[in-house]
């Protein structure tokens, strides 16, 4: 049909476009073979009630804004008229079946056409009217991310639980802003928009809610000059299809798994000193407090917490590794450069058995003064204890150097490189080329659907 072409979405789905002499902001019309300046993107999933006047107030908002544009919906399975209304309102329609927020949001994103990208919920929880202050730093190259911050403008009665408003949005941004240091006053708002050059250079891979924290986190590792404007929060159309402990965990859960440092490293550092220091202390005999008496059991217990920080701290440095290699974490920040300058298996191995000896050395002296006693009574319980504590963080640390050797270079000392799956590739993606959607990791079902907590 002359004006409308058909698009074969990620997954086999198809979506009507409109090119051609078709309306792409709202009165002003495309000719054939002209680029789009702006897509924005809505992952849809039951929106019948309010996904037709997302799609009119985004093309009213592209005609204000003086730019030419389309609508790009994405179907994440909906069960009612969705896609119709979509499509009868103005908006190319993506099918994604697989679901979740992520996975609807980069099929989006992958089939935009535009140079810039703007994405919400169709839930008409945003203004989509107004998209000209969102677009207004990118077009004046002041930033490369622009953020709609719903904190830094108005939140309608009714639009935000006082759960999340108080509670859920302000702890998970101020962690996010803490542990990636990244400067956000609302990280977890839907809208949003970015360059497509700032789109490849985040390489997203989420699949689920995920997603919202992963855009903040991407944009600060890759650079982005990220800037915020104010926007209205409305209440929206319909049930709200979020699960505050659920979804508020998820966030939680994929920050931390990229902060290895904070959820491994330095809590293991700390119990690894904490452990040591104490035993060195006991090692001559009991403390008198003055309060309390720390004496034997006091010294195993200080055993076990070098034990534990100690591996921890391994579980960390190899966490921080592999993110790397992956791709999770792009930036090398400590301690991954301290292991890429000082680490090599044979190091590893080195200090492990040097560990190991000295323990052995020293239950070896403990064994001699029991033979010199006649195999009787013996108080050498603490020297036995620390003796216990230095061949098991011995062994600990050689078996882990076999492990941190394979992350960082395989058996073969060649460098190791993360397999991707066959991925969605944006237009002007190179034949052959590397996919902007990266590697495939596991997050479960969840449907699309505002990320606002």
């Amino acid at each position: 049909m002359e004006g409308i072409r058909t698009m074969e979405s990620a997954t086999g789905g198809i979506g009507a476009g409109t090119v051609g002499e078709t309306p792409a902001t709202g009165g002003a019309t495309l000719s054939r073979g002209q680029a789009f300046e702006v897509s924005v993107v809505m992952p849809c999933l039951n929106e019948q009630d309010s996904v037709g006047v997302c799609v009119r107030k985004a093309l009213a908002g592209l005609a204000a804004a003086g730019a030419v544009g389309e609508v790009v919906v994405v179907d994440n399975g909906s069960t009612d008229r969705s896609a119709e209304l979509a499509k009868a309102a103005g908006a190319r329609v993506v099918h994604e079946t697989r679901r979740g927020y992520g996975n609807a949001y980069l099929a989006g994103f992958a089939a935009a056409e535009g140079r810039l990208i703007v994405m919400g919920d169709a839930d008409d929880s945003y203004d989509f009217s107004d998209l000209d202050a969102l677009l207004a730093p990118l077009r004046a190259g002041r930033a490369d991310y622009v953020l709609g911050s719903r904190f830094a403008g108005k939140i309608l009665p009714g639009a935000m639980p006082w759960l999340h408003r108080y509670v859920g949005n302000p702890v998970l941004t101020g962690i996010l802003n803490h542990l990636f240091d990244v400067r956000s006053s609302d990280a977890h708002s839907g809208m949003r928009a970015f360059s497509r050059e700032a789109y490849q250079r985040m390489r997203l891979r989420c699949e689920g809610m995920e997603l919202a924290s992963e855009l903040v986190i991407a944009a600060g590792r890759a650079g982005l000059r990220i800037e915020e404007v104010p926007i209205t929060y409305h209440p929206r159309v319909g049930d709200s299809k979020l699960h505050s402990l659920r979804d508020g965990w998820r966030h939680l859960r994929f920050m931390l798994l990229l902060a290895p440092r904070y959820l491994f490293v330095l809590p293991g550092l700390v119990l690894l000193a904490l452990g040591l220091v104490g035993q060195a202390v006991l090692l001559a005999g009991s403390l008198d407090l003055g309060f309390h008496r720390l004496d034997l059991h006091f010294s195993i217990l200080f055993a076990l917490l070098a034990l534990l920080g100690w591996q921890v701290v391994l579980l960390g440095v190899c966490a921080d590794v592999h993110n790397h290699a992956v791709g999770w974490q792009e930036r090398r920040r400590w301690p991954l450069p301290l292991v890429h300058r000082v680490f090599t298996l044979e190091r590893g191995l080195a200090l492990g058995v040097g560990l190991f000896t000295v323990g052995f050395v020293v239950d070896i002296v403990v064994l001699l003064r029991w033979l010199a006693n006649d195999l009787g009574p013996l108080n050498e319980l603490r020297p036995a204890l620390l003796a216990m504590t230095l061949m098991v963080l011995g062994a600990q640390t050689a078996f882990g150097s076999f492990f941190l050797r394979l992350l960082t270079a395989g058996p073969s000392g060649g460098h190791q490189r993360a397999t991707a799956r066959p991925a969605m590739r944006a237009p002007g993606d190179p034949p052959g080329g590397t996919p902007l959607v990266g590697m495939h990791y596991q997050t479960q079902e969840h449907p699309a659907e505002a990320v606002g907590f």
